[in-house]
């Protein structure tokens, strides 16, 4: 069964088509990109599944229940973790502050018990904390735990945005170009710990990504998207050969 499924959506901004007509099926057990030219409708698509554009057509459904009603906070709860295309973090915060403000779902005790810090409140914030530190050591940022966030460079926040998605304890993933703007060694350790995320934490993830390679070589399967409409689908290798995805990208 497919963990995300997205029924004929379409979603229009007055007479621009943003989304045309769109199925996709998310399954338990792969690394999905989609791809396509800038203004294709990839984050667009990533928007209605996090809940923050509503589609005027088709149904979106995660683990069997529809999503198309139910508010961006409640699919955070669900488990639909994200990241975005540009840097949405607390620049004047801490790295270990940013991933722990994630950790809000998962915190039960009422606001005076915690405003104390004694008992079950003491416990949950020591435990939230340790899983906090996990992520932090499973990216490879320790060093910068305690540094502000708006003073690191930018593949360090991008990979502090990517813990603080985990930080959720997601279910499924999307990354919105985690990979946009850095240089390559940069990229490589980005896609170890993409791989290390499905691979070792069993995550399904979304990919949107501009850089052919790391598509090519870290994915399950493509879907290709142009001006809204999805023109391709297929296994990696499929979609370099494809007559309909080279005229996408390089025109007629």
């Amino acid at each position: 069964m497919p963990e995300l499924v997205l029924d004929s959506i379409s979603l229009s901004f007055g007479e621009l088509k943003a989304i045309d007509d769109v199925t996709v099926e998310l399954k338990k057990d792969e690394i999905l990109s989609i791809i396509g030219p800038n203004g294709a409708g990839k984050t667009c698509l990533l928007n209605c599944i996090s809940g923050y554009y509503k589609p005027q057509r088709g149904t979106i459904s995660f683990n069997g229940e529809k999503l198309n009603n139910v508010a961006i906070f409640e699919r955070t709860k669900l488990g639909i973790g994200r990241t975005f295309q540009n840097v949405e973090l607390f620049n004047g915060m801490s790295v270990l502050d940013n991933i722990m403000a994630a950790r809000h779902l998962h915190f039960n005790t009422g606001v005076l018990r915690a405003f104390l810090y004694y008992g079950k409140s003491r416990k949950e914030e020591i435990r939230n904390r340790e899983i906090v530190e996990e992520i932090i050591d499973f990216l490879e940022i320790k060093p910068a735990r305690n540094k502000i966030v708006g003073s690191l460079p930018y593949g360090i926040r991008k990979r502090v945005e990517l813990g603080r998605a985990l930080a959720i304890e997601p279910k499924i993933l999307l990354l919105d170009e985690p990979m946009s703007g850095m240089n390559i060694e940069e990229k490589e350790d980005m896609a170890r710990f993409i791989i290390d995320i499905y691979e070792e934490k069993k995550i399904p993830i979304i990919l949107i990504e501009h850089d052919m390679g790391v598509v090519m070589d870290i994915s399950d399967r493509v879907i290709v998207l142009d001006f809204g409409k999805k023109i391709d689908e297929g296994m990696p290798e499929e979609m370099m050969h494809s007559e309909k995805v080279i005229n996408a990208y390089l025109g007629n």
